[in-house]
């Protein structure tokens, strides 16, 4: 009966330090939670971002083809695709209107 117990006691504390070192891999393993995001973007700074860094790269390319284009001869080509990007750039200057018009309502309303 001694032997029984003394096995039961091994036993239990073989498993008891095995639970234990798992419970401590696991809490070491687990991920720290991430503080709560502010809940804002900076939508300025990614637009002066695009429009300082990557619209004059775009224009840099364009005027690249048009000159590719026009030393080939193809002036047609090129004045309809000249048309084309001052199209696209109309449609984004309207698109940066409406974002100014549409915070200055949001603020005129929301005051």
């Amino acid at each position: 009966m001694i032997l029984i117990t003394q096995v039961l006691a091994v036993g239990s504390q073989a498993a008891w330090g095995s639970a234990v070192h798992a419970v401590d891999v696991l809490l070491a393993a687990a991920p720290t939670p991430e503080p709560d995001p502010s809940g804002t973007i900076n939508t300025e700074g990614v637009v002066s971002f695009f429009a300082s860094k990557i619209a004059p790269i775009l224009l840099a390319v364009l005027g690249v083809i048009f000159i590719g284009r026009a030393s080939k001869g193809e002036i047609s080509k090129v004045l309809t695709s000249s048309a084309i990007a001052i199209v696209g750039l109309a449609f984004i200057a309207g698109a940066a209107t409406l974002f100014i018009v549409g915070d200055n309502l949001i603020r005129l309303i929301f005051k």
